[in-house]
């Protein structure tokens, strides 16, 4: 079908590729990087075995191993068992210490445990470590399979170029073509470098490049560019712009700069050792120091045993387990429930988010066509309207053409099409049982001169006239997810805004948005307008310290999903390049689960600082006890285990709620 509706949807001239730019992980605090590669369970879980059993035959041998001569065998069997467990927090402690980074967790629970092994307490100094690590290795389980290199964007880079030569084709990488040459696109190729088409009448599909829902139409004089789809006839293209300054390299470049303003958010515990650290290593110092001076007859050596033991008791080793433990619960509920986050600092800005942007094809829509309204004159009737269009539409392969043949729903008998002429930029003329049946646009009754009651339609509307008399108009529209108004209705209920960015025309975003009630919309943006819109939404969220949320599906989202504090694709049907790009996925397509990933991440910043508190208060009490001598190193280590599995049973709350 010759262009149907090419006044009645708007169209873009811009196409976004994004590059393919590696995705960093994070380094945690023993030396691990969660976000570089798998998570290797079998690998992590041998040495944590190794030093548990080693631990075990210390403790149930400790008597016996403790005394052999100068207790070798005690350090035979549990210092491999500590630096197996503990050789990760020892070699951070040493880099960061090189780099002028002193006082943080690695290195208190370095002088802690190496304390205990110095007053000869070696299973409690194996257990700190071992403990630290059991809680790695729920917090690496959980965010294993973290972001990698963005490598599926590579597949939209178109990877050659026909160049034609005289009255030869050449196939030669896009790099290699210049400004002026002429390039042929076949059916189903994508067109690789940007362009004005010289020869041939197409379909293009920008539909991943703009997030346009209808294909466009392009004929000589009007300009393509590289990552669109070609999808009918050949075109003939003069190159307008090298590779290096297409679209498709802007847009990597936006992509690039887009992840590298992403905002690190850094984590409790690293904040808190910077203070906590110092004040337990010289509270430690002065409980060795000052109470020999100051107080008569007090013993050096007994000072410096609680000085150690106070260390040991500071170790933050509850502390720094209960918060990776409550994000595990919170990661591993959302999984349960089709939502993949990518870290626990994505749970913790989801917690801060106080408006969710949507993109509309493919997240709050269906991404497909059906027709919505049947609208008759003259006489004729919703059923004869829609098969006198199916009919005339029965050649074309235009998608609004299909929707009206599906909306249909029977054989068409082809014998009683004749005369069939596409009017290019206007719609259809054919002679359908004798009758003259025109399909297409405004613009096209308006040529024909034909009398009709209304000229402008929201969305995209297929007019019909039969022997020079309107006859109707057949409305088609982008089927609404059924859970998209629930979704905008459940994020309003917890207090946060909602808006949609497209690139789709105004009338057909504004219906969108009144139907299900969005705050805002912005609608005929290009890729790059989308992502100088989200920043107009990040500054002002930014003035109330609230996070801003961007939903969405399409390769073109992928710069605005990267720039975003917190970047949502929709991974059922959504392109590899956003979920690639996204923080957090949505494994079953449904805008619904935003509210509820967001309910999940409030819910488990709660059970976080739960965790924190009960840890802090208990690790302050037997400070506080150790410091008067009354809490001996095993009491304060049971209560330091009992916080741990406290903190375990909290966070399973999360994983556990339905």
């Amino acid at each position: 079908m010759a262009e149907l509706h090419s006044h009645d949807h708007c169209t873009q001239d811009h196409c976004a590729t994004p590059s393919p730019t590696p995705v960093g992980g994070h380094d945690d605090c023993c030396g691990h990087d969660h976000g570089s590669g798998e998570f290797n369970l079998r690998r992590e879980l041998i040495p944590i075995a190794i030093a548990a059993v080693l631990l075990a035959i210390g403790l149930v041998f400790h008597e016996a191993l403790h005394n052999t001569p100068w207790a070798v065998a005690e350090y035979a069997v549990l210092l491999p068992a500590y630096l197996i467990s503990g050789w990760g927090v020892l070699t951070t402690a040493g880099r960061n210490i090189l780099r002028g980074r002193i006082f943080d967790e690695n290195f208190l629970m370095t002088i802690a445990t190496l304390g205990a092994i110095a007053i000869h307490e070696i299973p409690e100094a194996v257990a700190v470590m071992l403990f630290f690590q059991v809680g790695e290795l729920f917090q690496g389980y959980s965010v294993g399979r973290s972001r990698r290199s963005i490598k599926a964007l590579l597949a939209v880079q178109p990877d050659t170029a026909n160049l034609k030569v005289g009255g030869d084709i050449r196939q030669v990488t896009p790099d290699t073509v210049t400004v002026g040459d002429l390039i042929l696109v076949r059916p189903g190729e994508k067109v690789p470098l940007d362009g004005e088409v010289l020869e041939g009448t197409s379909l293009v599909n920008t539909s991943a490049l703009t997030g346009e829902s209808v294909p466009r139409r392009v004929a000589p004089g009007e300009p393509v560019l590289a990552g669109m789809i070609n999808q009918s006839r050949s075109l003939t293209v003069r190159v307008s712009k090298p590779f290096t300054e297409s679209s498709i390299a802007k847009i990597l470049d936006l992509v690039e700069n887009a992840s590298s303003k992403k905002a690190d958010t850094e984590k409790f515990i690293t904040r808190f050792a910077r203070y906590y650290t110092p004040v337990v290593v010289f509270l430690s110092l002065a409980v060795a120091i000052l109470p020999p001076l100051l107080i008569a007859g007090a013993s050096q050596a007994e000072w410096a045993y609680r000085a150690l033991v106070l260390l040991v008791i500071s170790c933050p080793c509850g502390l720094v387990i209960s918060i990776p433990l409550g994000y595990f619960g919170g990661v591993g509920g959302a999984a349960r429930r089709g939502i993949l986050v990518k870290g626990s600092t994505y749970l913790d800005t989801l917690a801060q988010v106080k408006t969710v942007v949507f993109d509309k094809t493919g997240t709050l829509t269906q991404g497909n066509f059906r027709v919505t309204d049947v609208v008759t004159h003259n006489g004729l009737n919703s059923a004869q309207l829609l098969e006198l269009a199916a009919q005339a539409e029965s050649q074309s392969n235009h998608p609004v053409a299909q929707s009206i043949r599906q909306a249909y729903g029977q054989t068409i008998d082809e014998s009683k099409i004749q005369d069939y002429e596409e009017i290019p930029g206007y719609g259809i003329r054919a002679r359908v049982n004798g009758q003259i049946v025109l399909a297409g646009s405004d613009r096209l009754l308006h040529r024909e001169a034909i009398p009709h009651d209304v000229c402008v339609v929201e969305g995209t509307v297929a007019h019909l006239a039969v022997d020079g008399e309107y006859s109707g108009r057949i409305l088609i529209a982008d089927e609404l997810k059924t859970d998209a108004a629930a979704a905008i209705r459940a994020l309003h209920d917890q207090g946060v805004a909602t808006a949609m960015l497209t690139g789709d025309s105004q009338s057909v975003a504004d219906r969108i948005a009144r139907q299900l009630g969005l705050d805002q919309y912005r609608a005929e943006l290009l890729p790059e307008d989308k992502v100088t819109a989200l920043e107009e939404f990040l500054h002002r969220a930014r003035q109330t310290n609230g996070k801003v949320a961007f939903v969405g599906d399409g390769i073109n989202d992928a710069p605005v999903i990267a720039r975003a504090d917190v970047g949502i694709a929709m991974g059922g049907l959504g392109s590899d390049a956003a979920i690639e790009t996204a923080d957090v996925v949505i494994m079953t397509d449904a805008p619904s689960k935003v509210a509820e990933a967001i309910q999940i991440a409030h819910r488990t910043r709660r059970i976080v600082w739960q965790n924190i508190w009960f840890a802090m208060g208990v690790k302050a009490l037997f400070i506080a006890l150790g410091a008067i001598g009354v809490a001996t190193l095993w009491e304060a280590v049971f209560a330091d285990v009992g916080v741990a599995l406290l903190a375990i049973l909290n966070a399973g709350r999360i994983f556990r709620q339905r």
